[in-house]
């Protein structure tokens, strides 16, 4: 009975050399961290949702539901945008601005999305109606506003440097 010859370690000299990762961007850690927020707080949300739909709480179910759903949403678009810093013309400065920008405007939907279930106001257009006004007035200047100026510059970093 013969045995198979044992193999023989690698030397360290064939091994191949370990591979290092850069450190994340500043601005690209920061929106990473405030995703993995958001998205706990949008889990969380659905048990808001849940007791919206079985009538435990006086909140309109669609109205949680999409709270729920702009945090998760949120979380991803937060996550993509910091992926994509390295591919912008931006300095650490701008990074930051338009990470905050993204931060700001994402945990702003998740918010007042949820806090308009409770109300039970639309708040997509002023009606005359006071609180639907307000709400109206805060989802523009937290959310809409900051989305619209956090994308174009989004687009615009991606042209090509100075």
């Amino acid at each position: 009975m013969t045995t198979a010859p044992r193999p023989v370690p690698p030397s360290e000299e064939s091994l191949p050399a370990p591979v290092s990762t850069p450190a994340p961007l500043p601005a690209a850690r920061l929106m990473a961290h405030a995703g993995a927020w958001l998205l706990l707080l949008g889990l969380l949300t659905g048990g808001y949702v849940a007791a919206a739909m079985t009538g435990k709480v006086p909140a309109d179910p669609h109205a949680a539901l999409a709270s729920h759903l702009n945090a998760l949403l949120g979380t991803f678009l937060l996550l993509g945008v910091a992926w994509t810093l390295p591919m912008l013309s931006y300095g650490p400065t701008g990074q930051r601005r338009l990470a905050w920008a993204f931060i700001i405007a994402n945990f702003a939907n998740w918010a007042v999305t949820a806090v308009k279930a409770w109300l039970r106001v639309a708040g997509v257009d002023a009606t005359g109606e006071p609180v639907n006004d307000a709400v109206f007035g805060v989802l523009t200047l937290t959310v809409v506003l900051p989305a619209l100026g956090a994308a174009a510059a989004w687009v615009y970093g991606f042209r090509r440097p100075r």
